[in-house]
Order: structure tokens, then C-alpha cells, then sequence
């Protein structure tokens, strides 16, 4: 089980059958995007400006913040968020 803010938790479950692959967003400040986008950087993982996965090594800028989409080792879409969705009126 993962923590974060909010009282929320993930809890991870392990299955032989398939699981679908899934997206998880992150509303964190800029000072942690700094901290996962260097590391996503450092592990040179691939990394996406859009959940499409069109923009490959850019990351995004909408509602005034920064956002970026990589994928977790089984193929879920993880995206981090500096700003909510629609924050910039």
C-alpha cells in the first residue's frame, strides 16, 4: 500500500490474469515535479507532454503549471500535474 495526500492509498494486488492498463494523476507542487521529472530524466525512461503518447520528450504547460506522462514498469500511464485540470479560468 502507497500513501499520498488526502487520506488516499494504492494498494497493489498481484494476479497471474491480465490487468488492463490503467492512467493515475498527480497533483503535486512544482518543487516535486523538479524531483520525479529528474529522476524520470536520470533512469532515461520515456516520457510524454500528452496521454496519447504523441509528444515524446516534451512535457506540457496547460492551465499556467507543467504536466508530464511515463509509463510505470507494467505499462500504466503515470502523469504528474503541477496545476488541477481547467485551474487557469
Amino acid at each position: 500500500m502507497v500513501e499520498v495526500d488526502n487520506g488516499v492509498s494504492l494498494d497493489f494486488h498481484e494476479t497471474d490474469g491480465d490487468i488492463a492498463s490503467q492512467h493515475y494523476a498527480f497533483l503535486i507542487d512544482e518543487r516535486d515535479f523538479d524531483e520525479i521529472f529528474g529522476r524520470v530524466v536520470e533512469q532515461e525512461l520515456d516520457y510524454w507532454a500528452d496521454p496519447s503518447c504523441l509528444r515524446l520528450g516534451e512535457i506540457n504547460h496547460h492551465d499556467g503549471g507543467r504536466g508530464v506522462y511515463f509509463a510505470d514498469p507494467d505499462g500504466h500511464l503515470l502523469e504528474v500535474i503541477t496545476r488541477p485540470y481547467g485551474s487557469s479560468g
